[in-house]
């Protein structure tokens, strides 16, 4: 069986990439993704379930870049963010190609932040908790 070409991730591509993950996981659930802040908590729930199925991180690479795409996500939605690729410093740096430039200019690591909750699964790596601590952040912004 052929290795299906592995996807990198653009700026560009990132609201879609979540929108569509909404889509299909709502679809078979009733999960409540509706980009509020009180969402990240299901996607801790979604990301700790990951884990404790006893998947490798390369086996569920698809569904945590979704995930991170929909963290990511919530932050443009609900805290003023915009979509950038990174460049080659942020890229090594954070070890993703895509991140989100906060309104104060401050870049943030969604995708990594989902992967570090994924292999730690404490408490402290919260989706939730990132987003309450998040510096740069306006106070809030309706849904676009």
């Amino acid at each position: 069986m052929e290795k299906q070409a592995e996807r990198v991730p653009c700026a560009s591509g990132m609201r879609t990439t979540a929108a569509e993950f909404v889509a299909r996981v709502t679809a078979r659930n009733r999960l409540p993704l509706d980009y509020s802040v009180n969402s990240l908590r299901v996607v801790d729930f979604l990301v700790d379930g990951l884990r404790k199925g006893g998947a490798d991180r390369d086996r569920v690479r698809e569904p945590l870049l979704a995930l991170g795409a929909y963290v990511g996500e919530v932050l443009v939605r609900r805290a003023g963010a915009v979509w950038v690729d990174l460049d080659e410093t942020q890229r090594a740096y954070f070890a993703q190609p895509v991140g989100v430039r906060m309104p104060d200019g401050r870049v943030w690591n969604p995708l990594g932040k989902v992967l570090n909750r994924f292999e730690s699964g404490t408490p402290e790596e919260s989706l939730q908790t990132f987003y309450l601590t998040l510096h740069g952040r306006t106070r809030r912004r309706n849904a676009a």
